[in-house]
C-alpha cells in the first residue's frame, strides 16, 4: 500500500516539532486532502491537537510499547483512505528508549516506515552554524532520509539570507522558514501541553494559527512532493477484527443454553456495555482500545467523571485511562452520587480496568480530597517526576491478563500511591529496576503503567469476556 507521509523531526525536544507538524496537517487539510496524524511515542497530548487539525483520530507509533513489526501495519490502519500522513516525531530525531540504541527513535519509526524526513531546527541563536548541524544529522545514519529542511524561530530577512546561504553546501533543501511567534504558544505545566480537552475552544484557535503560520511559510507543494516520492509499504493494515478472536460472538447461544432468561438479557450479556472515562479529566486513551473492545463484542461508551452523577445504564465494565486528575481533584470529589456508584460497582467484583490517572481516581483520596476508596491507598502529588519505559509481567490472574502474561508500558507522572502495591499486585515490573506495582482487588486492575492493547489483543478480548460473564 502506498501513502504520501512525512515524518517531522528535529535535532532536539523544543525545536518547534508539534507546531510544524500541526500546522502543516491544518495547512493541508485546508487544502480539502485528507490528512492522517501520527505522533511517535507515548504521547497522549499532541494527538489531541493532531485531530482538532485534520478531522481524523490521532494514533501512535512506538516501537517500544508495540514492537518494530506493528509500526508499519498500525500506520497503514490509521491511513486508510487518506491522501497524504503526517507523523510527529518525539524528542530528537535519533533519541529513544534510555540505554536500548534506536529503539522507539523517530530515526527508527522513520526507516520501518520508509519515509522522507523534515528536519525542524531552531535557528534562534546561530547562522552559518546550521550547516554543521543539518551536515551531522543528515550523515549520522544513511537509513534515514532527511529530505527537508524548516527553519524556526527566524529572527529578520536579513538572517534568513545567512541561513539558506550556509545551507547551500548541504545538499538539503529548506521547504520552509517561520519567523518567531509568541502566538503560535501553547500553555504547559507539570506534564507538557494542557491537553485539547481542557481548552477546547481556545485549541481550535491554536491550531487554525498554526495552520495559517505554516502554510504561509512553507512551500507545501515541494513537501506534498517528497510525501509522495516515499515508497510502498509491504504487508496489510492492523485490523481490529482480525487480531480478535471470532468466538466471542457464540456467546448468545451458549447463555441461552445456559438457562438465562430473557431474550434481552441474552443480547445484554452477548454485547456487554464498557463504559470508557473521557472528558477534561480522563483524556488519555490509544484509539486502538475501543476499536479491540468494540471487535471483542463490547459497545463502547463514554462518560464524564466530572459531569455525570450516574454509570450509564447496563454498564458491565469500566475502564478509566490517563489524564489529570490531580488538576481536577475538588471537582471530582464533589461528584459525590458517581463515586460512591464507582466503589459499589467495584465492590461487587464488576471488572475495572484503571491506568495512571484512573488509578488515583480509584483510591480513598487524592492530595487530601476524598476519591472512590476501591482501593485501599492514598494519592499525592509529588515533586519527582517519574518518566520511562518499563518491560512487565502480570504477577496473578485478573480481569486484563492471566499470570505470566508479558507486556511492556510507559509511566509518566508527578504523583505517588501509598502503599505502592496492594497484597495483589497489578505487575511485576522487571526494569528498569525490579518491584511490584498496582493492585488487583476482585475485578479491578489498577496500575501507573500505560499500555497499548494492540500489542497483546488478548488484554481486551479477555476484558470484554469477564465483562460478558460478571
Amino acid at each position: 500500500m502506498s501513502v504520501p507521509r512525512l515524518v517531522i523531526a528535529a535535532p532536539s525536544s523544543g525545536s518547534g516539532k508539534t507546531t510544524v507538524a500541526t500546522g502543516l496537517m491544518a495547512a493541508f487539510a485546508a487544502r480539502g486532502l485528507a490528512v492522517s496524524p501520527h505522533k511517535v511515542g507515548p504521547d497522549y497530548i499532541d494527538p489531541g491537537y493532531h485531530a482538532l487539525a485534520t478531522g481524523r483520530v490521532g494514533r501512535n507509533l512506538d516501537a517500544y510499547l508495540c514492537g518494530e513489526e506493528l509500526i508499519a501495519p498500525l500506520f497503514l490502519h490509521g491511513a486508510r483512505g487518506c491522501d497524504l500522513a503526517v507523523v510527529e516525531g518525539v524528542m530528537g530525531l535519533f533519541d529513544g528508549a534510555a540505554g536500548q540504541g534506536e529503539l522507539a527513535s523517530t530515526a527508527q519509526v522513520a526507516k520501518l516506515l520508509r519515509a522522507p524526513v523534515v528536519l525542524v531546527v531552531d535557528a534562534s541563536s546561530q547562522s552559518r552554524s546550521v550547516a554543521a548541524l543539518v551536515h551531522g544529522f543528515a550523515s549520522w545514519d544513511t537509513g534515514v532520509r532527511i529530505g527537508g529542511v524548516i527553519l524556526n524561530k527566524v529572527g529578520s530577512d536579513r538572517h534568513e539570507e545567512l541561513l539558506r546561504e550556509a545551507l547551500e553546501s548541504v545538499g538539503v533543501p529548506v521547504l520552509g522558514v517561520l519567523r518567531r511567534s509568541a502566538g503560535l504558544e501553547t500553555p504547559s505545566r507539570h506534564l507538557g501541553l494542557v491537553p485539547v480537552a481542557e481548552r477546547r475552544a481556545a485549541a481550535v484557535e491554536a491550531v487554525a494559527a498554526m495552520g495559517a503560520v505554516v502554510s504561509e511559510g512553507c512551500d507545501l507543494d515541494a513537501l506534498l512532493a517528497l510525501a509522495r516520492g516515499a515508497g510502498a509499504l509491504s504487508g496489510a493494515a492492523w485490523c481490529a477484527a482480525e487480531v480478535t478472536e471470532s468466538h466471542t460472538h457464540d456467546h448468545p447461544s451458549r447463555l441461552a443454553e445456559k438457562g438465562t432468561s430473557g431474550a434481552d438479557r441474552v443480547a445484554e450479556k452477548a454485547r456487554p456495555l464498557i463504559a470508557v472515562a473521557g472528558g477534561p479529566a480522563f483524556s488519555f486513551s490509544y484509539a486502538e482500545h475501543t476499536e479491540l473492545l468494540t471487535a471483542a463484542g463490547a459497545e463502547v461508551v463514554a462518560f464524564d467523571p466530572l459531569r455525570d452523577e450516574e454509570l450509564p445504564d447496563g454498564c458491565a465494565g469500566l475502564v478509566i485511562g490517563g489524564g489529570f486528575p490531580e488538576v481536577y481533584a475538588g471537582e471530582l470529589s464533589a461528584n459525590e452520587r458517581l463515586r460512591k456508584s464507582v466503589a459499589e460497582f467495584a465492590e461487587r467484583g464488576a471488572p475495572i480496568a484503571a491506568e495512571c490517572a484512573g488509578l488515583l481516581y480509584l483510591c480513598r483520596e487524592l492530595d487530601g480530597a476524598p476519591m472512590c476508596g476501591a482501593l485501599e491507598a492514598s494519592a499525592r502529588m509529588s515533586e519527582r517526576l517519574t518518566l520511562g519505559y518499563r518491560d512487565a509481567v502480570a504477577v496473578g490472574d485478573s480481569v486484563l491478563a492471566a499470570a505470566g502474561t508479558r507486556m511492556r508500558g510507559h509511566e509518566f507522572h508527578r504523583t505517588v500511591v501509598e502503599p505502592g502495591a496492594g497484597a495483589d499486585p497489578a505487575w511485576g515490573v522487571l526494569s528498569p529496576v525490579r518491584r511490584v506495582e498496582g493492585f488487583v482487588r476482585r475485578g479491578v486492575h489498577a496500575s501507573y503503567l500505560h499500555t497499548h492493547w494492540a500489542a497483546e489483543p488478548s488484554v481486551a478480548r479477555r476484558f470484554t469476556e469477564r465483562c460478558r460473564t460478571s
